[in-house]
């Protein structure tokens, strides 16, 4: 089962408090202006006097998502209806694992999504949607980044104004926000002012849990945590702060191209939590140690997502 990344809000005001959730728009080629949906809204009572901790959890799955538009795109509205999404792959990076990436939009009979392909055509780190001829004067489409909540619910999280008969690709970033206020899930939101000054929660180091507090002066104040396997075997959360003890350095040790997490350092060692494991393919070689060294000259043998293991 996908990894869930989880957001507990706790409202440290004096008064009862609005909270939305939203993501980071994905990077999109082959599209219009980028619109932003809030994900999930509740109202939170004082912690002081209730106790209450908001929870709101998705799963760490990338979706592919389509709808039809109500009308153009319009912030405090919802952004369409209809909606059709896919659990889709990303495209690894040259020499990666290929990956189910592309998916078709259908709009007749009716309004769809087929099953992923592998394809060539997508940059490192994105999927396509390859939209079908349709009249936009008759109906538009929204299409872009979904996200499911661990109830099974599926969102359009972000998303352009669909072009006929042409290739959509988009690049999900995993970084979300929490922001007073009320907006519902599924309305569009203004990404640019409701950021600037939200609680960031990034998952992209790998962590999958966030404390997030709301003071009383207005501020956040956020601790993540990384689902790390830990020296006797078992899963914990390690707090960030500790979630990069081990450093992967080009062959030559001249550089550090990613950091991470180790449980030891005795060959094998497996690294969890890589920031950039992008730079690192099976079957070369690097030095590998803990922050600051020694380190010692490892092949990778093996690499998943965001874990690789040198020997």
């Amino acid at each position: 089962m996908p990894t869930p990344i989880t957001i507990n809000v706790r409202n440290n005001s004096q008064s009862i408090q609005n909270f939305f959730f939203f993501q980071q728009p994905a990077v999109y080629t082959g599209g219009q202006e980028v619109y932003t949906n809030s994900l999930y809204s509740q109202a939170v009572l004082p912690y002081e006097t209730s106790g209450a901790v908001l929870t709101f959890s998705v799963i760490l799955q990338y979706y592919a998502g389509v709808q039809q538009q109500i009308q153009p795109p319009q912030i405090g509205q919802p952004s369409g209806q209809l909606a059709a999404s896919r659990a889709i792959g990303l495209t690894p990076a040259q020499g990666g694992t290929p990956s189910n990436n592309t998916t078709t939009m259908t709009v007749s009979p009716s309004l769809g999504l087929s099953a992923p392909v592998s394809t060539t055509g997508p940059q490192t780190g994105s999927f396509r949607i390859i939209t079908p001829v349709f009249n936009p004067v008759l109906m538009n489409y929204n299409a872009g980044s979904a996200v499911q909540t661990l109830t099974g619910g599926i969102t359009l999280s972000n998303f352009v104004t669909a072009q006929p008969n042409s290739n959509l690709d988009c690049q999900p970033i995993i970084i979300f926000y929490v922001q007073t206020g009320t907006y519902t899930a599924g309305t569009v939101m203004n990404f640019t002012s409701s950021s600037a000054t939200a609680a960031i929660c990034n998952a992209t180091p790998g962590y999958s849990t966030f404390n997030v507090v709301y003071n009383a002066d207005g501020t956040w104040a956020v601790t993540p945590f990384a689902l790390l396997r830990t020296e006797g075997g078992r899963d914990a959360l390690i707090p960030g702060s500790d979630a990069a003890n081990a450093e992967v350095k080009n062959e030559a040790g001249t550089a550090v191209i990613s950091t991470g997490y180790a449980a030891d350092f005795n060959a094998p060692i497996t690294v969890q939590n890589l920031s950039n494991p992008g730079a690192i393919t099976q079957f070369k070689e690097y030095q590998v140690g803990p922050t600051g060294g020694p380190y010692a000259g490892l092949m990778c043998t093996n690499i998943a997502g965001n874990t690789a293991t040198f020997s």
